[in-house]
């Protein structure tokens, strides 16, 4: 059976194999190959992050190089496959995006909120998880910051 070339995140990021360096690449095959005979989240969380350090100590690699690399984020993906898998960590929805974009964009909800006409009031029932925008809604008012909605398959989180 032939190994793929790709690997695909939760997200939807693919990610290139073929073109590693020797070492990422057998790096990535011990995380996946770990992470299909031993589906415990934490069991598997202490392996992948004891065998990345060897990794990034043998490379002397910075904290921001390491998290750039392309096994990281493979192995932390597959760390929240199994979380999900487990049930350990929940599916993320739009309100994580949205509440990620304000922390990153925007220096309060308010300023956000302003920027995209969106009231303070209903802004928290969706954070908080007791309302949701309705789409239209939501599309015009990431529209006016530069933002769009789109769909995505699920997730495979095995």
């Amino acid at each position: 059976m032939a190994k793929s070339k790709t690997y695909t995140d939760l997200d939807g990021r693919v990610f290139g194999l073929a073109t590693l360096a020797p070492d990422e690449a057998a790096l990535v095959e011990k995380l996946q190959k770990y992470a299909k005979e031993h589906p415990d989240w934490f069991e598997y969380g202490n392996y992948w992050i004891a065998e990345f350090a060897k990794f990034r100590d043998k490379r002397g690699l910075t904290r921001r190089e390491t998290i750039q690399t392309t096994a990281y984020r493979i192995g932390q993906d597959l760390e929240s496959r199994i979380g999900l898998a487990t049930g350990m960590v929940r599916q993320s929805d739009y309100r994580d995006e949205l509440e990620l974009l304000i922390g990153t964009k925007f220096d309060t909800r308010r300023e956000f909120c302003e920027a995209t006409g969106l009231s303070e009031d209903m802004l928290s029932h969706v954070l908080a998880k007791r309302k949701h925008l309705a789409i239209d809604t939501l599309a015009d008012a990431l529209a006016r910051i530069g933002y769009t909605i789109r769909i995505a398959p699920l997730p495979d989180v095995r």
